[in-house]
């Protein structure tokens, strides 16, 4: 069956979507929703027909979802809110939308800020309020990183519809075993340097955790300065960020296909960033971060830009299609698992995030 690569990008002034035969010429379509902040997208493959999903933020309407069964050609946005919070709190913007295990088809997990956590059964039209990390005695100590605070990774566990965890900027990483109802900090060996405690039990700026289906015990994290792993389902973390050029950075992706194959964009410093030398480079360990190597090849040697937590993705196509975009505005991408790149697109408006699909044309 022939097969299509699909690039949804969010930007700070609203979606574009490629679409690509072999992952290295594209055509682009856009702007979808122009003028409104794209924190979170995602592509449901789990329905017969694939369906877009995007976070969007409105300065004038406010924050909601939309979403696509014909890849951006038409929309469907509530003329209510679909994500509410109670009396005493209101609605920031949406930071993940995640869709749920393959044996939940109609889940869809959303990330909010402030920190919260929302459930949709309906493919993600309408949500539910999760009660339970709203509720947990940290949450009036949560604070609020350079971007807000927000619940920015959602993983659900592929074997278990009970477990679930998350992290957010700032608090750290939580975990449910009984299905939202109650949480518990997942921190342990995760630095806060800025804290006077440096290992806190809660209170860490994690910037991203990645989880392969395949091997549910193992997480990988980027921390703000700190890259880790978890081999014990999130309860205990160790450093990974030897052979890195810098512990900083937003992205964490893993591979697939192969758990221990994960990627990284090093960021010079909390103060300063930008890559390191002003060089695009990604990073990639295929041994669950023991070693790392520099992936340049049709990366650009002056680079005074970043790319953001969620703006790094895979798609599920063999081999891996990886792909990132750039606060300045270019979006690139590996057919083959980031040994050689092309530019999708250039001069786009901050690209916040990315994510990617192989499916049937």
């Amino acid at each position: 069956m022939a097969s299509k690569a699909v690039l949804a990008i969010g930007t700070r002034k609203g979606l574009w979507v490629a679409t690509s035969e072999d992952r290295v010429s594209w055509h682009l379509d856009g702007p979808h929703h122009p003028m409104t902040g794209v924190y979170a997208v995602a592509i449901d493959t789990r329905p017969a027909v694939p369906r877009l999903l995007a976070g969007v933020t409105s300065e004038h309407w406010g924050p909601s979802v939309a979403t696509s069964d014909d890849l951006g050609v038409t929309w469907d946005e509530p003329d209510h809110a679909p994500i509410a919070f109670p009396a005493d709190a209101s609605l920031e913007r949406v930071w993940q939308l995640q869709p749920g295990s393959v044996s939940q088809p109609g889940v869809v997990w959303a990330g909010t800020e402030p920190s919260a956590l929302f459930r949709s059964t309906d493919g993600g039209r309408t949500y539910s309020f999760i009660e339970g990390l709203w509720k947990h005695p940290h949450r009036t100590e949560w604070g609020a990183g350079f971007g807000g605070q927000a619940v920015h990774s959602i993983v659900p566990s592929p074997d278990d519809p009970s477990r679930v965890t998350v992290a957010m900027s700032t608090g750290g990483v939580y975990r449910t075993s009984d299905g939202g109802a109650s949480w518990e900090a997942s921190n342990t060996g995760i630095k806060a340097y800025f804290m006077p405690d440096p290992y806190p039990e809660f209170g860490q700026c994690v910037h991203k955790i990645a989880q392969h289906a395949s091997n549910p015990s193992r997480f990988y994290l980027q921390n703000h300065h700190g890259v880790y792993r978890s081999d014990d389902g999130g309860v205990t973390w160790k450093s990974i960020a030897d052979g890195l050029p810098t512990d900083f950075g937003f992205a964490m992706v893993v591979h697939p296909h192969e758990p221990d194959t994960i990627y990284n964009f090093p960021i010079e410093t909390d103060g300063r960033r930008f890559p390191p030398e002003g060089k695009c480079r990604v990073y990639r360990s295929r041994d669950a971060g023991n070693t790392w190597e520099a992936l340049g090849s049709g990366l650009p040697d002056s680079f005074w830009t970043a790319v953001m937590r969620d703006a790094m993705c895979t798609d599920s196509g063999s081999p891996a299609g990886i792909y990132f975009g750039s606060r300045s505005g270019s979006v690139y991408a590996s057919p083959d698992e980031g040994d050689h790149w092309h530019l999708v697109a250039d001069n786009l408006p901050d690209v916040l995030s990315v994510r990617a699909a192989v499916i049937a044309s």
